[in-house]
């Protein structure tokens, strides 16, 4: 095996290990509103949580999420102090709902953690600097030699399979839906990534009023199995 392989090998693993359900973090405890969207009838079967997913992913991910990991990822790679505090209160701003800003926060903070003393998450860590997702992908992205387009596909496959596994779940739907849910959603989700790094400033944001609204519900359901 020559040295190009074997590095292609690395990044593959690391890449896999990011996008990884066991990444230990949680992030198995949140539905992001789904929970709440099966609850009031909005979503009852594979049809209707492919639309409430494959939305989500064109709609919220596509849109903000991956474009302000590029953003950040960027400003970590450059030591752009003040880059990298702008974006990360931008990221926390655009959360719609508490449960979100905490999941974002948690689930950040999980991940930098994980990555111990390592320098870009030590620089992620700085006290001015709001833990998010997208940062703690950014760090790890960098600190495991990732190129920019796998982080990015690590974070969006991440965010798609566990909104499979709480629909498959919560619906519930069997495993074979599951399956036939991550097949149907490669190609958006391939387009969201190759598209991020093209956003403009301006045109960041998630329109999704339905899951903000579900996201804010989920506040005060009576009976919960996630915590978003």
């Amino acid at each position: 095996m020559d040295i190009t392989t074997m590095n292609d090998a690395v990044v593959l693993c690391q890449t896999l290990r990011l996008a990884s359900p066991a990444l230990p973090i949680g992030a198995y405890s949140y539905s992001q509103g789904l929970e709440t969207a099966v609850a009031k009838g909005w979503v009852v079967d594979e049809s209707t949580a492919r639309d409430w997913i494959e939305g989500l992913l064109r709609l919220a991910i596509a849109r903000l999420d991956l474009p302000l990991l590029v953003r950040l990822r960027r400003a970590l790679a450059t030591h752009d102090h003040a880059r990298l505090v702008y974006w990360s209160h931008y990221l926390r701003a655009s959360r719609e709902a508490r449960e979100l800003a905490d999941e974002d926060r948690m689930l950040g903070a999980g991940l930098l953690r994980l990555l111990g003393d390592d320098s870009w998450a030590q620089q992620a860590c700085a006290a001015d600097v709001p833990p998010s997702l997208p940062l703690g992908f950014a760090a790890a992205g960098l600190a495991w030699g990732l190129p920019e387009q796998a982080a990015l596909t690590a974070y969006a496959w991440s965010w798609l399979e566990n909104q499979v596994a709480a629909a498959m779940k919560t619906i519930p739907l069997g495993q074979s839906a599951g399956q036939r849910l991550l097949s149907g959603a490669q190609e958006p989700l391939a387009r969201a990534v190759t598209c991020a790094a093209g956003i403009a400033d301006d045109d960041l944001g998630a329109l999704a009023p339905g899951f903000a609204i579900a996201c804010a519900h989920h506040e005060t359901q009576y009976t919960r199995l996630f915590r978003s």
